[in-house]
């Protein structure tokens, strides 16, 4: 879903105030190999004159595929959108372990010959689904006593990580090129395909290392829903880039929406409850009768309760 509206931003030389604060949806970005996610935040920030941005979701820098940024005051999504699940191509190499768990790191375990049948590998692959215990690497992100992981380990410090719980939906086997195979893993956010990659080396007795990464989902945003960083650049010079700005409330297409009525949305915008529907649970969007979004709302006994309002 795209949208026809067109937005001239001066060639990303500031913010147009009144304009920009209007201005409010979701960007999905086919990332390119080399860039970190906070690097294309800071080429939309540029190209559309608007800071308020931020991704749901680290890429690293050798991957690639679907990176889901929101652009104004969609921003305040982003606990919503970032905690949902994703989808990845990941092409593990068999034989050999690193200490970051993929390519970029140092060799831990030298290679050795992969002797495994691929209905055995398919087997293998039944033991990593489903709600399971998983450790994240050493060369991460996560805080360990204030501090990043990363920044320890390579300091050469003992890195312990706490083991957290995740889901995962699904892993296939696309490809099989020994010692190289190709796995579409479905899994909850928060998951590291690179901790994948080597638990089942690990399982394996053989060691493996993660090769390749592409992101072909995160949430309900897939790669069809994807514009080039090259494709968007342009756009940015053009002024044209709104095109492929989609509406905020796209972002939680999954969630229940309920419809305002005049009175109901006058109400919404001001923080106060309407009434929920006796089988409502959870969390839903509340639109207008335009298809804005107006606010995310929870039930609350037998009313809807406006957790985060954005029509004002």
């Amino acid at each position: 879903m795209q949208n026809n509206f067109q937005y001239n931003s001066g060639g990303g030389q500031g913010e147009s105030g009144q304009v920009s604060n209007l201005v409010s949806g979701v960007l999905v970005v086919d990332k390119p190999v080399g860039l970190t996610s906070h690097d294309v935040v800071q080429i939309i920030r540029r190209g559309t004159g608007i800071r308020r941005a931020g991704h749901t979701g680290t890429l690293d820098p050798r991957a690639s595929g679907v990176l889901v940024v929101l652009i104004g005051p969609a921003v305040r999504l982003s606990e919503f959108v970032s905690a949902e699940d994703k989808r990845y191509q990941a092409t593990i190499r068999l034989g050999s372990s690193t200490d970051t768990y993929d390519a970029e790191g140092t060799i831990t375990q030298p290679e050795v010959p992969v002797d495994v049948e691929r209905e055995d590998f398919t087997k293998l692959l039944e033991q990593f689904t489903g709600e399971i215990e998983q450790t994240p690497p050493a060369y991460s992100a996560v805080r360990v006593q204030g501090q990043r992981a990363y920044d320890m380990a390579r300091r050469g410090e003992e890195v312990e990580l706490t083991p957290r719980i995740i889901q995962v939906h699904s892993l296939e086997l696309l490809e099989w090129a020994l010692p190289e195979v190709v796995v579409d893993v479905h899994c909850s956010s928060g998951t590291y395909i690179r901790s994948l990659a080597n638990d089942i080396g690990e399982k394996l007795g053989v060691g493996a290392h993660l090769v390749g990464l592409r992101r072909t989902r995160s949430g309900r945003f897939t790669l069809r829903d994807a514009v080039s960083l090259r494709r968007l650049r342009e756009a940015f010079e053009t002024g044209t880039w709104a095109q492929y700005l989609i509406p905020a409330a796209e972002a939680l297409a999954d969630w229940p929406a309920i419809e305002l009525d005049a009175e109901m949305l006058e109400k919404v915008r001001n923080g106060h409850r309407i009434p929920a529907a006796a089988d409502a649970t959870g969390l839903a969007r509340a639109v207008s009768e335009q298809g804005d979004l107006v606010a995310v709302i929870e039930v609350d006994g037998e009313e809807w309760q406006p957790r985060k309002v954005f029509m004002s």
